[in-house]
């Protein structure tokens, strides 16, 4: 597999991750860790029916146990914290927060042997961050909002948590893509563990609950995992940080036609910041090369 082809692959997670927010609002009420549970139920179960029937079963063996611990951290971890965000401040704002990753991985990987940061990638992260802050104090429109902190909040240590994942995954390059299922499936038995100790069960509302919900574990939290696997570890892992700057302007504008959030000026505003922040990085990246 060529260097671009694994990068255009990577790029369909990028699209797959667009509706995240508008499915994630259609599985209301359900609470984040029996989302989280429901989800990786059937990604995992997507990705070992895939991998039973490429034959790779019994290559996961090989793989150490180190890397099913990291790879389980990244995706409960940044799931929990997604679906967590979403429920406890408004989705569109929340999400434009939590899609500061991609400028983060272009950060982040400006500290990989052989590369540094610039004065671009600073000034992006400035840029960025403005929107994250413009969102914090104005909200939607309504000025500041205490009750919205802790998602805002859980928003922030989403997007760093996902940037660290992507970025570290290239030290476990050699795990095959397959592990990515065993990633699922123990990411599903730990949410479903928590979720009965700690969580009231609350199943998803009905038929449009119930799709969007089996929708996130077939894309979002399933199909797209094993894309973006492929890209960061085959693939130009900047170019990705580049692209993915379409992350936060395609899930606000999937929400705003979906009639979830308002098309208010602060919210354009926020993501025109937080995506020019990306793509200021990145051509800063680029440049460098």
């Amino acid at each position: 597999m060529t260097k671009t082809r694994a990068t255009a692959i990577g790029f369909t997670a990028v699209l797959l991750w667009s509706l995240l927010a508008l499915f994630t609002v259609g599985s209301a009420p359900t609470p984040p860790l029996l989302l989280n549970a429901i989800c990786f139920t059937i990604g995992g179960t997507l990705g070992l029916v895939w991998t039973a029937a490429s034959g790779g079963l019994a290559g996961l063996r090989r793989v150490p146990w180190q890397v099913y611990a990291f790879g389980t951290v990244g995706l409960f971890g940044y799931h929990a914290l997604y679906f967590s965000a979403l429920r406890l401040a408004p989705p569109a704002q929340a999400g434009l927060i939590a899609y500061l990753w991609p400028l983060l991985i272009v950060l982040l990987s400006g500290l990989l042997p052989g590369e540094r940061l610039r004065a671009g990638h600073m000034l992006g992260a400035i840029l960025g961050f403005a929107g994250a802050a413009l969102i914090i104090t104005g909200g939607g429109g309504g000025g500041f909002r205490a009750e919205y902190l802790a998602g805002y909040g859980l928003a922030l240590l989403c997007a760093l948590t996902w940037s660290s994942y992507s970025v570290l995954s290239r030290r476990v390059g050699h795990a095959p893509t397959s592990s990515v299922a065993v990633f699922c499936v123990a990411t599903a038995i730990a949410s479903w563990m928590l979720h009965f100790a700690v969580e009231d069960t609350v199943w998803p509302a009905g038929a449009v609950g119930w799709a969007s919900t089996i929708a996130l574990g077939l894309g979002p939290v399933g199909l797209a995992f094993y894309t973006w696997d492929i890209g960061v570890k085959r693939g130009d892992i900047q170019m990705l940080g580049t692209s993915s700057y379409a992350a936060p302007l395609l899930s606000t504008l999937v929400l705003v036609l979906a009639g979830i959030a308002a098309p208010t000026w602060t919210l354009a505003m926020a993501a025109l910041l937080i995506t020019g922040g990306a793509v200021l990085a990145a051509r800063a990246s680029m440049g460098a090369r």
